[in-house]
């Protein structure tokens, strides 16, 4: 929980630091608050602080920062891949899409706006101690969002005619997974090895969980679409591996990350957000589901 409020101040602030004495544009304003509030579940914000955490989080604010700025990129992601262009998503969250809301010229602005606030605010938040650290987290963060392998990409991916599932989901999800661990062990001051490995298994064990969730739960459940991947023909573990063959390798994914967690002081208390996390992503009755499919 408190690393969820540490996630939701550092967001708030960032949203007034776009909107400084009200002089933005008002429409564009409204859109990007509701393109980022109210949340998901803060996944990859919540990683980057445990992480952080488990390295000693010397500089909490720039650890907060930094999640704020994973989060900011994913909600740009949202955005952009709920346009007519590509999915042409109703709901996201459970609510009305940005361009559904707002319009799609706001939509595409807000995305963009989005995406160089998580730069703004992430500068904003270092000081002359740890001003040394951002060189690192900025290219830690602009990896797991632009080319060649970052989210950017992954989305690419679906403009292309056979892309590859592995390198497809790697680039889509488990980027900015990857970013958000080794951004945690880099705002504490500590070296990315071996985080980034653990963040791209969690981020796969992510997308396959996705996967799993869009051809198995409604959209009530979803608070989005649901039966996405069929209906644009996009890849999915579940179609090319079956159920039975996405519950294996959500498994294997989870188990690699809990591999390749690096020694750390906390590492006992990540192992448990792994096990939480694989829980909430599929629980007991969607295992059984799939074991039976």
């Amino acid at each position: 929980m408190q690393a969820l409020d540490r996630t939701e101040s550092a967001l708030a602030r960032a949203l007034d630091l776009a909107d400084r004495a009200g002089r933005a544009p008002p429409r564009l304003a409204a859109a990007m608050r509701q393109a980022v509030f109210p949340g998901g579940a803060r996944v990859r914000p919540r990683l980057c602080l445990a992480v952080a955490g488990a390295c000693g989080d010397d500089a909490p604010a720039l650890s907060a920062a930094m999640g704020a700025a994973v989060e900011l990129l994913h909600c740009a992601s949202l955005v952009h891949d709920d346009l007519p262009c590509f999915d042409n998503a109703a709901t996201r969250r459970g609510l009305p899409t940005t361009h559904r809301a707002h319009g799609e010229r706001l939509a595409v602005l807000a995305g963009d706006a989005l995406i160089v606030l998580a730069y703004q605010q992430l500068a904003a938040a270092c000081t002359a101690e740890t001003v040394a650290r951002l060189p690192e987290l900025l290219r830690c963060l602009s990896e797991g969002v632009g080319m060649p392998l970052g989210i950017v990409a992954g989305q690419a991916w679906e403009s292309e005619p056979a892309p590859d599932l592995s390198e497809y989901q790697r680039a889509k999800t488990g980027a900015l997974f990857a970013a958000a661990a080794a951004g945690g062990a880099l705002a504490a001051g500590r070296d990315e090895a071996g985080w980034r490995e653990f963040g791209d298994a969690l981020g796969s064990a992510y997308q396959i969980a996705d996967d799993v969730r869009d051809v198995l739960l409604d959209e009530a459940t979803l608070g989005k679409p649901s039966g996405q991947d069929e209906a644009l023909d996009r890849p999915s573990v579940v179609r090319s591996l079956g159920h039975r063959g996405a519950l294996r390798v959500f498994d294997q994914a989870i188990h690699q990350a809990l591999d390749t967690l690096p020694d750390c002081p906390g590492a006992e208390a990540l192992r448990g957000l792994v096990h939480a996390e694989a829980a909430r992503l599929v629980p007991r009755a969607l295992h059984a589901r799939l074991a039976a499919a």
